[in-house]
């Protein structure tokens, strides 16, 4: 048998790859170079331009650009009212910035466990974890795949949760034909430079909610406002503004909001290729037994940020670091996504338990996340095909 590169043997890959990069073209430079030559580095005109855009392509009525992701699902929190003593559910298969924002507002995650075919939070699980405090719920679309909106929105409808969608991963994705981004109460993107649009760092809130509107506008900017409506006094003057909340500097700059701007002009070309890649990842890994595929729900047509496989470990002599280690020795920059947000010690620290979300723990011990992103050329992808196909012959036991 052939040895892996890690026992000496000869790599499949010349040159590593890693699991994911952004794609930037001349249009992209040429905005934020307008915008460099331009009035306004920040607090112009280019923010009400993404957020337009933002809208049109979710079905939004409304879009609040902000610094990131996580601020975005802070404030997210902040204008659902969670405070001291409210639980929000969320899952544990997910970048610990799900779980943080309730602890930023003086809330408490409670982590429910997740459909082990397609990694997404159960439905099921929520309803066990509800309990006389929870306020909310932070439904993330792991890997790009909606969660099962129809049965999450009649969970929070029937109990008076807000419903706040992470769609950090799941930007292009729809949900029985509309669009991720108006479905949820909120709903959070997050555009770092791995995710389907980039605009280096960056992220976004959208809802159809008018108050919850006012107050993630409020909350990106200190708490200021110069709304008359919103102060309780006469303006003094043209300078006149006041701090109406505990908000903070979340603003997104316009040098950001032009790349972004520019990215979402092609989120249709990078959607279609991200699937093309799917498909044809599907195709490949369907056919081997020691490879479990991430099954998708139907009502989601999915445009997919992560690719990542499951390894039957009773079907090789190894564990998943061996594998992670010797795909990496191949030159697949591969990744593990995630880490179950309560095993890190801090949350630990709070009183979290390993055993909480069993279906959880299980997949993170047998999953190992491939190369998956728009530039990545058929001739790359067919060598991590053959790089896993390698690894896993290796380890097969007899």
């Amino acid at each position: 048998m052939e040895k892996l590169a890690i026992f000496g043997g000869k790599p499949v890959l010349d040159k590593k790859i890693g699991y994911g990069h952004q794609y930037i073209d001349d249009a992209d430079i040429q905005a934020v170079v307008d915008v460099l030559k331009s009035d306004y580095l920040t607090c112009g005109p280019m923010i009400e331009e993404a957020e337009k855009k933002l809208c049109k392509i979710t079905g939004a009525k409304y879009a609040v650009l902000i610094a990131n992701g996580t601020a975005a699902l802070h404030a997210a929190c902040f204008a659902a009212g969670i405070g001291p003593g409210d639980e929000v559910i969320t899952t544990p298969i997910t970048f610990a910035a799900s779980a943080n924002c309730a602890l930023y507002c003086g809330g408490k995650p409670v982590f429910a466990d997740i459909n082990p075919d397609t990694y997404n939070i159960d439905p099921d699980s929520i309803e066990k974890h509800i309990t006389e405090k929870t306020k909310a719920v932070v439904a993330v679309d792991f890997t790009g795949q909606a969660v099962e909106i129809d049965r999450i929105r009649g969970i929070c409808d029937k109990h008076g949760f807000i419903f706040i969608e992470d769609a950090a991963h799941s930007l292009g994705t729809k949900y029985n034909g509309k669009p991720v981004g108006s479905l949820a109460d909120m709903t959070e993107f997050s555009f770092h430079p791995v995710k389907t649009c980039t605009a280096g760092e960056g992220g976004a809130i959208t809802t159809n909610d008018e108050e919850l509107y006012k107050k993630l506008v409020l909350f990106r900017t200190h708490g200021i406002t110069r709304a008359q409506e919103l102060m309780d006094k006469e303006p003094e003057g043209g300078w006149y503004y006041q701090q109406v909340a505990l908000g903070y500097n979340y603003r997104m700059t316009d040098i950001q909001a032009a790349l972004l701007s520019s990215q979402l002009d092609k989120l249709d070309m990078f959607a279609a290729r991200r699937k093309e890649l799917v498909s044809r990842y599907n195709e490949a890994f369907s056919q081997i037994s020691e490879i479990v595929v991430q099954k998708e729900i139907p009502e989601s047509d999915t445009v997919r940020h992560l690719y990542i496989l499951q390894f039957d470990l009773d079907k090789l002599n190894c564990g998943r670091k061996e594998i992670y280690d010797a795909l990496q020795a191949e030159g697949v920059g591969v990744n593990v996504h995630y880490i179950p947000a309560y095993s890190f010690p801090y949350y630990q620290k709070l009183g979290y338990k390993m055993g909480a979300c069993p279906k959880a723990e299980k997949l993170y011990e047998r999953i190992v996340s491939i190369p998956l992103y728009y530039s990545l050329t058929n001739e790359q992808q067919d060598k991590v095909i053959e790089a896993v196909k390698k690894v896993v012959a290796y380890y097969l036991k007899a």
